[in-house]
């Protein structure tokens, strides 16, 4: 850079004893911007981050990697259980180590959400088909310390330490709705919550104000009445000798913001104390629809505030200018509803109320659709129109969904273009990548969606449904690596160049930076060509992504001889 830097200025400065701070500063500005205007990259040499176009991860913490067997077994966690309904020693060391490993880093994931690492209950609940542990994280006990079968709050920050260095973001999940469910050991939070009634969805009271299953207290949310800490919480705190390390925080955040002592501002604090601590970049809101709404614009007010304060007293590890980044679980919400949830008898904005993002439950039937160009445009469409500004985050199975796209694993490829190349964010459940199976015999409910990572599988490149492991995650990395380098993949204006065969450029413009992509499906293997004029230059170097290939673009048109049908050209 200094030597062009010389060759475009060095002339200028011949034969002058002397230059203003001003004048160098406009002629450094100038070659910034002509950088800038002639590449498609940023003053760093890198993409912009955008969680418009992230590929964010997400994984059970105990399902995933076991990275520290010490700690398998806590709190007496030995009874026996239903079939995956226990801890199976995944853990926070684990995602760490397959990070160190450059796991994510090869499949081009820039963010990764993990189930909550807060100390859960500690005994069995039988749910009727067999005992179940809170392993899956959704079951807390202590939202301010983390429980000793995900790892330690030194494990916690090494993780978000680690991450950062690899330019990957960490989202963790947040759940105000509900506590675990009540044991012997775990009493019910007195004056916290509710039992009953159970949630019937026929409105917005019957969804907000209730209990989602038997046993699993309601945390009264809608309630401004002050509330001490639950007796065995302060007894457990002196136990572990910060009892009054807490209560003085406690009382300095009260005063500082004038809340009310009620049970949802007392959550509110333990989980934004993890961003100030640690830099987490995200939250996944849990269960957000059963909660009234404002409750999330308040959340989003002390978890920025809580971002700010890490990064002003972080500098040297600061990743971007990115806002802290704020996506919603609200169950069954589809882009096609645009800005609004529908409850029957309310519609609610909960983009208004703090959220970046909400969870697309639209794009796993949206995806059976045999053409691409379909789910394409309307998303494109939805999100420069009534979703301007925001986005979605776009997934094809999950933990909690018994009815994901392609569940018996007979489409990953075309799994991973449908989800990789749709426009908003995506969101890659553990194991899509690799096709781990979602049908385990002999699981009851969800069960069957959470079998441990099937590294093994990876590792002798097994073969199911006529397609092999390592074939299938090739496939993935190669899209994931290239919506990586490209924003215009999830963020840019998507436009069809032409049907047969089918190819479609995306271009993303903001400030200075500029970034375009064409990309061919189902295209003839072996030799073929791509109209790119309208995108490329003649002389432009492009790099099919897929196939590895730079290619020069001559005649408007990009020739491209690959053994796949699919072409992915970007700069």
């Amino acid at each position: 850079m200094k030597k062009q830097f010389f060759g475009l200025f060095g002339h200028a400065f011949a034969g002058k004893k002397a230059w203003s701070l001003g004048a160098i500063l406009c002629l450094l500005y100038i070659f910034a911007c002509s950088v800038l205007k002639n590449g498609s990259q940023t003053a760093n040499g890198k993409p912009p981050f955008l969680w418009q176009n992230a590929n964010i991860y997400f994984l059970l913490t105990d399902r995933f990697q076991n990275g520290d067997k010490t700690n398998d077994l806590n709190f007496d966690r030995t009874a026996p259980t239903a079939i995956l309904r226990g801890f199976m020693g995944g853990d926070i060391k684990g995602v760490t180590h397959k990070i160190e490993d450059g796991y994510f880093d090869r499949l081009g994931i820039s963010a990764i959400w993990f189930t909550p690492v807060v100390e859960q209950i500690h005994a069995a609940v039988n749910e009727g088909t067999g005992n179940t542990y809170g392993y899956h994280g959704y079951w807390a006990k202590d939202w301010t310390s983390l429980d000793p079968n995900f790892g330690t709050q030194k494990d916690l920050e090494q993780l978000v330490e680690t991450a950062h260095s690899h330019g990957i973001r960490i989202v963790l999940d947040g759940v105000i709705n509900h506590t675990g469910p009540a044991t012997i050991q775990d009493p019910f939070w007195t004056n916290w919550a509710r039992t009953g009634p159970n949630c019937t969805y026929k409105s917005y009271e019957t969804t907000t104000a209730c209990s989602l299953v038997d046993n699993l207290p309601d945390i009264l949310t809608e309630s401004n009445a002050a509330v001490d800490l639950p007796p065995f919480l302060i007894e457990k705190w002196r136990k572990e000798g910060r009892l009054e390390k807490e209560t003085a925080e406690l009382d300095a955040f009260f005063k500082r913001t004038g809340y009310p002592r009620a049970p949802r501002f007392y959550i509110i604090k333990w989980l934004t104390d993890y961003i100030r601590k640690y830099g987490v970049d995200g939250y996944r809101c849990d269960t957000a629809k059963h909660i009234e709404e404002s409750v999330w614009g308040v959340f989003r007010k002390e978890a920025d505030l809580a971002f700010h304060d890490w990064k002003k007293a972080n500098p040297t590890k600061v990743l971007d200018n990115n806002s802290f980044y704020l996506v919603g679980e609200v169950y069954n919400y589809g882009i096609s509803g645009g800005k609004f949830y529908d409850y029957g008898d309310k519609k609610v904005d909960f983009f208004a109320n703090g959220f970046d993002a909400l969870i697309n439950f639209d794009l796993k039937s949206d995806a059976q659709k045999t053409s691409y160009e379909t789910i394409f445009s309307k998303y494109d469409n939805l999100l420069r129109t009534e979703l301007k500004g925001k986005s979605v985050l776009n997934y094809l199975s999950s933990h909690d969904d018994g009815s994901p796209y392609d569940k018996s694993r007979q489409k990953p490829i075309e799994a991973g273009t449908k989800l990789l190349l749709c426009p908003g964010t995506s969101q890659v459940y553990y194991g899509d990548e690799t096709f781990r199976s979602l049908e385990i015999q002999g699981t009851q409910g969800d069960a069957t969606l959470r079998s441990f990572m099937n590294w093994n599988e990876l590792i002798t490149n097994a073969e199911r449904n006529g397609f092999k492991t390592q074939e299938v995650l090739a496939h993935w990395q190669k899209l994931g690596r290239f919506r990586l380098e490209h924003p215009a993949v999830g963020a840019g204006t998507h436009m069809m160049l032409t049907t047969e065969p089918y190819t479609f450029k995306r271009v993303y413009h903001s400030g200075k930076y500029s970034d375009s992509v064409v990309v061919g499906l189902d295209l003839p293997k072996g030799k073929k060509t791509l109209d790119v004029g309208s995108v490329f230059a003649d002389g432009t170097v492009v790099t099919d992504y897929y196939s590895g290939q730079k290619l020069r673009v001559s005649g408007g048109k990009v020739m491209v001889d690959s053994g796949w049908g699919i072409v992915l050209l970007g700069r």
